[in-house]
């Protein structure tokens, strides 16, 4: 289910494609893919981003306005959308979103925040209530972090309880869609709760700092996010920018996969 780490080592440094030629200009490192910005770039080395030949991003209401036929021409492949946080938040943008970069062939994917302070079935039911079932969209996604920022949940329960949520929501939308969910996480939350633990999942791993294979050692990963603060031509702000973990083909075939 899960693209092994060690089959991509044969992955080619590639340019993503060219935008409109009008994002900002900015200073950038080693590793970095060409057709994308960086307003505070790491400086890559050994396996870089720009190794990899699918890169995407992911986004919310927060990113304002995309022209997402603009997104595709700079290279962008896929798109994980932001839906839906806790029980009772649903992102102003998604429908927008979501039609956006479907209409310009993006492929593209629904994320939930999750929050410790909602059943995990009532937030399943929430998420499920906004996101339309479409048999050629990627997974649904969890966003398993640390809500330490929150206004109304700083709610840190135990690893046990951690995973045991975690799993409810997960069988709930795999039930639902027929696909089983990729789960986002954060290092700190990762190395917290013991994910390594939930098997049978594909993970992407947030990593800004260091390739997954350093920062997540034996963990096998489908998504990578390498950044937060992506500049691409089509998005005013800036945006997190990751890779898949294989070749175009790859990603149809494991979206495939991802059907029960």
């Amino acid at each position: 289910m899960r693209v092994v780490l060690a089959a991509l080592a044969a992955c080619v440094l590639v340019s993503c494609g060219g935008g409109s030629g009008d994002a900002p200009a900015v200073s950038r490192a080693r590793g970095i893919p060409t057709a994308f910005g960086d307003a505070d770039p790491h400086d890559w080395s050994g396996v870089t981003p720009a190794q990899y030949t699918v890169h995407g991003i992911d986004v919310s209401k927060y990113q304002g306005d995309i022209d997402w036929y603009r997104v595709r021409g700079s290279g962008v492949g896929f798109a994980f959308i932001k839906a839906t946080e806790g029980g009772d938040h649903a992102d102003e943008r998604f429908l927008d979103n979501w039609v956006g970069a479907g209409s310009a062939g993006i492929a593209r994917g629904a994320y939930h925040y999750f929050y410790f302070c909602r059943p995990a079935l009532e937030q399943a039911a929430w998420f499920m209530s906004h996101v339309p079932r479409d048999a050629t969209a990627l997974p649904p996604v969890l966003d398993l972090e640390w809500t330490h920022k929150s206004k109304t949940c700083t709610y840190r329960p135990d690893p046990a309880t951690v995973q045991q949520e975690a799993l409810s929501f997960l069988q709930a939308v795999s039930i639902f869609y027929g696909k089983r969910p990729v789960i986002y996480t954060t290092v700190d939350f990762y190395t917290d709760n013991r994910l390594w633990e939930l098997e049978g999942y594909p993970f992407w791993l947030r990593s800004v700092a260091g390739h997954p294979s350093e920062i997540y050692p034996g963990q096998a990963w489908t998504f990578w996010q390498y950044t937060g603060t992506g500049m691409v031509d089509g998005i005013e702000g800036l945006t997190d920018l990751n890779v898949f973990a294989g070749s175009p083909g790859q990603l149809g075939a494991w979206t495939v996969m991802a059907y029960q």
